[in-house]
């Protein structure tokens, strides 16, 4: 089965870096553009894994994540905060939100994609069977 990544990203140069970087590898990407759009994207399509940017439109990536974070069928996505914020204490605010990660910008593109194979596998190793819970069968 193909691995599914939500990318929640406001500006567009951002959004094609990853889905260039994700599809070269073989994930199937989903895109949202707002928090908000982030959140029901997750709703509709259940994806493997979300990389999360922190400044976004509407609501922030911190909300978003917290929002995703509170709906028991979303609770097990691994959410990766991606994200030019540096500052002392926004990883904390990250994970404090429920972000697994925090990749901050400009990554790797090898890092980043370490991440995600680590959280993909961690995902498995609990058992988290997203068909059962819900995930979208028609992918």
């Amino acid at each position: 089965m193909t691995r599914q990544i939500l990318v929640v990203e406001d500006h567009e140069d951002n959004r094609r870096i990853l889905r260039d970087l994700l599809t070269s590898v073989g994930y199937e990407i989903v895109e949202a553009v707002t928090g908000t759009e982030g959140v029901s994207m997750a709703q509709i399509h259940r994806p493997d894994l979300i990389l999360m940017d922190i400044q976004l439109p509407e609501i922030d990536g911190y909300e978003a994540t917290r929002r995703i974070k509170a709906d028991p069928a979303l609770r097990p996505i691994p959410i990766i905060a991606v994200t030019s914020f540096a500052l002392s204490g926004d990883e904390e605010k990250a994970r404090a939100a429920g972000c697994v990660a925090y990749v901050t910008k400009p990554f790797s593109p090898r890092q980043l994609l370490a991440k995600i194979r680590q959280h993909l596998v961690s995902a498995d190793a609990k058992g988290v069977d997203r068909e059962d819970a819900g995930a979208n069968p028609h992918r």
